[in-house]
């Protein structure tokens, strides 16, 4: 399965911008770094690394809403 990079705005609304497609984490990792380095300081964006099966797949899996994961030590 390849790695995704995505470019992945929030406002005014949600969009998902595939950039890149690579079939080993390092290489994708490697690009995700260098474009976050490059990333102004009023950027409106985020970059993200998937691992998914298809193109379509990345973008459901960037799209869930995660639950957060309680921790009993913060009760």
């Amino acid at each position: 399965m390849p790695y995704f990079v995505y470019k992945i705005f929030e406002k005014p609304i949600r969009h998902l911008e595939m950039l890149e497609q690579h079939d080993a984490f390092r290489e994708a990792s490697n690009v995700a770094k260098q474009l976050r380095g490059e990333l102004p300081g009023d950027a409106n964006y985020s970059i993200k690394v998937i691992f998914a099966e298809t193109e379509l797949h990345a973008e459901d899996l960037l799209n869930q809403v995660r639950e957060p994961i309680h921790n009993p030590q913060d009760d």
